[in-house]
Formats: structure tokens, C-alpha cells, sequence
């Protein structure tokens, strides 16, 4: 069964820099290549919005993770008209329960993707 993601961007994927693009969340492009090579689906669901959405999905294309919508999943267009995302599993530094570290350079905590990872029975091989 492919399960799709809804990734939050800045405290997820790269420190808060908004409206910039801040450094890479340690572990976070490896994880999320590796959710990606097992045919899940990733959407970025971010509150950017404009040029500062689009600087975050080149971040994803820079780092050759393919994106299956962002702010909208395309499949539920089929079944309902909300405009909440629908995923079956959401990651975002805000989220209640997620793991969260705080590297000495960032302007605050953002996600563990070791944690991750570890949670979803994967392995990081720059771990």
C-alpha cells in the first residue's frame, strides 16, 4: 500500500529562514529520498505561498525528491472538495508528539529525522 505524506517546510525539512530558504534539517533529505525511492507519495504542505512556495519546491527538486502536490493532494479531488490535505501520515515541527532536536546554528527546535526514520523502520545511511 503506498502511504502519503504531508511535509511541513521550514522547522521540517530546513531551519526557519521565512521567506528564505534556511539550512538543510539534518537527515531530512535522506529520509525523505528514501520515503520517496518506496513509491510513497510526499506533498509539501507548508503555509508559503507565491515565491516563497516555489523556493521551497526547487528545494525538494534540488535535492531530487519528487513532490506529488503542494498545499493539495490531486487524488481527493475525486471523493471530496475540502480543502484540508488529505495524507495518512503528516510530519511537521509543530505537530504534537513530533520528535524534535535543536542543532546549535538553527534559530529554533525543528524535526528529528533520525527519530523519524527510526519510527518508520527505515535506515539512513549517513546516520
Amino acid at each position: 500500500m503506498t502511504t502519503t505524506y504531508a511535509i511541513d517546510f521550514d522547522g521540517t525539512c530546513v531551519d526557519h529562514q521565512y521567506p528564505y530558504v534556511g539550512d538543510d534539517v539534518p537527515h531530512a533529505v535522506s529520509v525523505l529520498q528514501q520515503i520517496a525511492s518506496r513509491g510513497d507519495k510526499l506533498i509539501l504542505f507548508t503555509m508559503r505561498s507565491d515565491r516563497a512556495l516555489g523556493l521551497a519546491e526547487r528545494w525538494f527538486e534540488h535535492h531530487q525528491i519528487p513532490l506529488h502536490g503542494s498545499n493539495e493532494n490531486p487524488d481527493q479531488k475525486t471523493w471530496t472538495n475540502s480543502p484540508k490535505v488529505f495524507a495518512h501520515r503528516y510530519i511537521d515541527d509543530a505537530a504534537v508528539g513530533c520528535p524534535l532536536i535543536h542543532p546549535a546554528n538553527f534559530s529554533r527546535p525543528c524535526v528529528d529525522w533520525l527519530e523519524i526514520a527510526r519510527l518508520l523502520e527505515l535506515v539512513v545511511p549517513d546516520a
